[in-house]
C-alpha cells in the first residue's frame, strides 16, 4: 500500500511503494547501495526511459565517491533495505541524466563507457549539439523535462564488507588488493575453475593498469607497475589456453613480448596458441627461441612439436580426402 507524498530536498519528492525493513542505514562514505533502477517521463503515458531490471543487473553506487548523477545519492539515502520508492524529481536534479544512462547503457552493452564522447569546457550546454547515439537521451539532453525515479533498493553493504570494484578504490586500496587477487586466482587455478581464475587476474591486472595509467609510460615508477602486471597477464594467458581461446593468448603474449623479447614463459603460452592455431612456422619460431633461452624446456617442446606433426599429418590427410570427393 502506497504511503503519502514526502519532501526529501528541494525539489525533490518522494513516494514510497513498498515499505523497506530494519532500521536506516547512516550511509556513511564508502558505504555500497545496490538497487534497480526505472526512470520514467513525466507524461501521460509514464514514458520508460531505462530500467536496469531489464538488463538484469542492478546499479551499484558507492556513497561519497562523488556520482555524477548526486540527486541519486541523495535519495538512495532515504530509504531501507527492501524499500520500493518513486522519487520525482525537478529538472535541476537532472540534467547529468542523459549522460549519465548514457554510460549506463554502454556498459550492459558490453561496451567503452567514454568511447565516443568529446572533452570540452562548459559543461552541458556545449553537449546539445552532440548525439550521444541514443535519440530518447538526445532529446532529452535538448529539452530537460522532471524525470521520475523509481528505485528498488535491495542491498546496504556497510564499508568493509565487500570489495570495491577497482573504479571505486583509492591507489593504496588497489595495490592492497592485487596480492589479495592474485593469491584468489591461484587458489582457484589449482581448483581447476580456470574462468573464475582468470577472472581474478583480470581485476588484479585492471587495479594496476589504472594505477599505470597515471604515470609516464618507460618512467621507474610505470616500469614497476608494469613488472608486476606481466606475471597476472601471463597467468590470465595459461587459463585462456586452457579454454581454447587461442587468439587472446597471442594477442596478450606478444605485447609482453613487445616489450620483453625474451620472456620464455610468453613465448612457450604463443607457441602453443600459434599450433593449436595451425600456424605451424610461428609455433615453431617460438620454441625454438624458448628453448634457446631455456634448455631445460627442451623436452616440453619436443613434445609440443610431437603433437603438432601428428595434428597437421591428420588435416593434411582429412584435406585430401576432401578434395578427393570434390572431383568424384
Amino acid at each position: 500500500m502506497a504511503s503519502e507524498v514526502s519532501g526529501v530536498g528541494k525539489g525533490i519528492r518522494k513516494r514510497v511503494t513498498t515499505a523497506g525493513s530494519g532500521t536506516l542505514s547512516d550511509f556513511r562514505d564508502g558505504t555500497k547501495a545496490i538497487f534497480h533502477y526505472r526512470t520514467v517521463l513525466c507524461d501521460q503515458n509514464r514514458t520508460v526511459i531505462d530500467d536496469s531490471s531489464e538488463k538484469g543487473k542492478p546499479m551499484e553506487l558507492i556513497i561519497g565517491k562523488k556520482f555524477k548523477l548526486p540527486v541519486w545519492e541523495t535519495i538512495i539515502r532515504t530509504m531501507k533495505q527492501g524499500e520500493v520508492a518513486e522519487f520525482l524529481c525537478d529538472k535541476s536534479h537532472v540534467l547529468e541524466y542523459p549522460q549519465v544512462s548514457r554510460s549506463l547503457r554502454r556498459i550492459a552493452e558490453g561496451q567503452d563507457p567514454r568511447e565516443g564522447q568529446r572533452h570540452c569546457c562548459g559543461g552541458i550546454a556545449q553537449l546539445h549539439d552532440h548525439s550521444l547515439g541514443y535519440p530518447d537521451l538526445d532529446e532529452l539532453q535538448k529539452n530537460p523535462q522532471l524525470l521520475i525515479f523509481i528505485i528498488t533498493l535491495l542491498q546496504v553493504q556497510e564499508p568493509g564488507s565487500y570489495r570495491q570494484d577497482a573504479w571505486a578504490m583509492t591507489d593504496q586500496e588497489k595495490m592492497e588488493a592485487v596480492p589479495v587477487l592474485h593469491q584468489e586466482g591461484n587458489q582457484l587455478y589449482k581448483q581447476g575453475k580456470t574462468n573464475d581464475a582468470a577472472a581474478k587476474y583480470y581485476e588484479a591486472i585492471a587495479c594496476l593498469k589504472s594505477l599505470q595509467m597515471k604515470e609516464q609510460p618507460g618512467s621507474p615508477d610505470w616500469i614497476a607497475l608494469d613488472l608486476k602486471i606481466t606475471p597476472l597477464l601471463l597467468n590470465y594467458c595459461q587459463c585462456k589456453l586452457l579454454e581454447g581461446d587461442y587468439y587472446q593468448v597471442l594477442e596478450h603474449c606478444s605485447s609482453i613480448l613487445n616489450k620483453y623479447s625474451d620472456n620464455v614463459k610468453a613465448l612457450f603460452k604463443r607457441g602453443r596458441a600459434h599450433a593449436a592455431v595451425w600456424n605451424a612456422s610461428e609455433a615453431e619460431r617460438d620454441f625454438s627461441r624458448a628453448v634457446s633461452l631455456d634448455p631445460s624446456l627442451a623436452p616440453l617442446v619436443a613434445k609440443e612439436m610431437k603433437k603438432l606433426e601428428e595434428r597437421l599429418h591428420e588435416k593434411n590427410l582429412e584435406d585430401k580426402i576432401r578434395f578427393r570427393n570434390i572431383f568424384h
